[in-house]
């Protein structure tokens, strides 16, 4: 069941309508079988998975905390709350890898084997990818990593804990809920409050907008291009991957504001995901704003456990590189997203080791780092280097990504720009400019977030008419303005496929 289909439509309110009528007691149940349900919408079977990952992690918990409790001397405790954490993770992972990349691992293998001219003959798995799968995985070990460092205390009622690891607004794309903020909000049902629930939608509506507004049209334009790259060569290709970069932030940005918008309906606050990332400075600083909960997890679960940036620029430029390859690995089993994050990791790395240059450079010219134009040139070069890497999280292979870069080099058509052709290209001329009517929206939007303006914090100090025109406006707008199939089909989000 998709946040953008008619199904979801029906079931959001009333799951709400029910969960604010039943008495106290009974909401986690209605909400628990209420994500199960949502879950099982796509295979049903897969529903075990989650369950499983829930049994591990909610047994190695109780396990955990008696251990804690136990009147073992400290070096004893730590030894076997070591047991258990790798228990908890250990078969965790080995889930994920068999589901996520068995194929992929036996492949590579195979690849390695013909380099020394020897034909491994490797099985190949018919297996469906469980949506969601990497997403509840790391929310459900964070919880184990937590207890472990006496962060939070086990928690004793398994039905809270299985409803903090499929809550359904984030189950299948995010964000990647803390144990801390998520399961004491799950223990302290809301009331029914007017106000919070018309921020909500609010929430909704913008990501219904980004999503079925914005990123389902730019992506007609790039599938366009990028499906068939060997004859929309050049400058048909710069377009499209510039456009891509603000489809996979539109269609993920859309899903996490939906699910933010969802959860505060309930009561619940979930973390921000996005601080807009395009206007960064810097490589670095795109990563503190983009898929805040997943860089935020690799720093406290991986980065830091490695050392950090504590034990010399060595170690430091070594972890920075292992969690940006780990990190492009997450996000899929093929050679195209490993190179992408290690990418993203070696721009932090350059980045970090000619600081000293950088630094010499503004005060030889005496720039001023804090001035709008040196900003913008920054915010330029930050997201050029963003958008090159993205190229090869967007090809199907590396042989594809190269000659797609290749074709952006050598083919010369700038004319394509102003004579019209851009137009054929899946858009037509109304599209296309509503498309970047859009993107300018989209800029405000962030302009604002950037300023400290909450949009909807000014529109709810409105006038009861004025926020309801407004409302059933921007329903109207996405009814009419959306890029939807025969009998306002759904589109897929990028980020389920991870």
């Amino acid at each position: 069941m998709l946040f953008n289909s008619m199904e979801f439509m029906i079931f959001f309110p009333v799951v709400v309508a029910v969960y604010f009528i039943l008495p106290r007691r009974a909401k986690q149940f209605w909400l628990l079988i209420a994500s199960y349900y949502f879950y099982m919408c796509w295979n049903a079977r897969y529903a075990v998975l989650i369950l499983f990952s829930t049994v591990i992690t909610y047994g190695s918990g109780l396990f955990l905390q008696k251990i804690k409790e136990t009147s073992w001397d400290n070096l004893r405790k730590i030894k076997y709350k070591k047991y258990m954490v790798a228990f908890s993770f250990i078969l965790n992972l080995a889930v994920l890898f068999y589901f996520k990349y068995i194929n992929f691992a036996f492949d590579a293998v195979r690849e390695l084997f013909r380099l020394i001219h020897i034909e491994l003959h490797a099985p190949a798995f018919d297996i469906m990818l469980p949506v969601g799968i990497s997403f509840y995985t790391f929310q459900a070990l964070s919880y184990t990593m937590d207890v472990y460092r006496d962060e939070i205390y086990a928690e004793k009622n398994f039905f809270r804990y299985a409803l903090f690891v499929s809550f359904f607004p984030q189950l299948v794309a995010g964000p990647i809920e803390r144990s801390k903020n998520l399961l004491k909000q799950l223990d302290k049902p809301q009331k029914f409050e007017f106000g919070r629930a018309r921020e909500g939608i609010l929430l909704m509506l913008w990501g219904f907008f980004l999503k079925v507004v914005l990123a389902d049209r730019i992506a007609v334009f790039v599938d366009t291009v990028y499906g068939d790259y060997q004859t929309y060569q050049g400058m048909y290709l710069i377009v499209a991957t510039v456009l891509f970069a603000f489809q996979i932030y539109c269609d993920f940005y859309g899903y996490s504001v939906i699910a933010m918008g969802a959860a505060k309906v309930l009561g619940i606050q979930l973390m921000e995901n996005f601080e807009a990332p395009y206007l960064a400075v810097s490589v670095a600083g795109f990563w503190r704003r983009w898929h805040i909960s997943l860089t935020s997890w690799f720093r406290d679960y991986l980065y830091i456990p490695l050392g950090g940036s504590r034990k010399g620029k060595i170690r430091k430029y070594r972890n920075t590189m292992l969690v940006f390859l780990v990190s492009g690995l997450w996000h899929g089993a093929d050679f195209t997203y490993v190179l992408w994050g290690g990418l993203n990791g070696g721009y932090q790395v350059l980045g970090e080791m000619i600081k000293p240059l950088r630094d010499k450079i503004v005060s030889a010219f005496n720039l001023h780092r804090e001035s709008l134009g040196h900003r913008i040139l920054c915010m330029s070069a930050t997201f050029m280097l963003v958008d090159f890497a993205w190229i090869f999280f967007r090809a199907d292979r590396i042989i594809d990504a190269l000659r797609i870069v290749k074709s952006m080099i050598v083919v010369k058509n700038p004319w394509i720009l102003y004579d019209g052709s851009l137009y054929d290209c899946g858009l037509d001329s109304r599209n296309f400019n509503m498309m970047l009517l859009c993107l300018c929206i989209l800029l405000f939007a962030d302009c604002c977030k950037e300023k400290g303006i909450q949009i909807r914090n000014v529109i709810a100090r409105q006038d009861g008419w004025f926020r309801c025109i407004l409302i059933a406006g921007c329903i109207w707008a996405i009814l009419t303005f959306g890029i939807w199939g025969p009998g306002y089909q759904d589109v897929n989000f990028i980020y389920f496929q991870f």
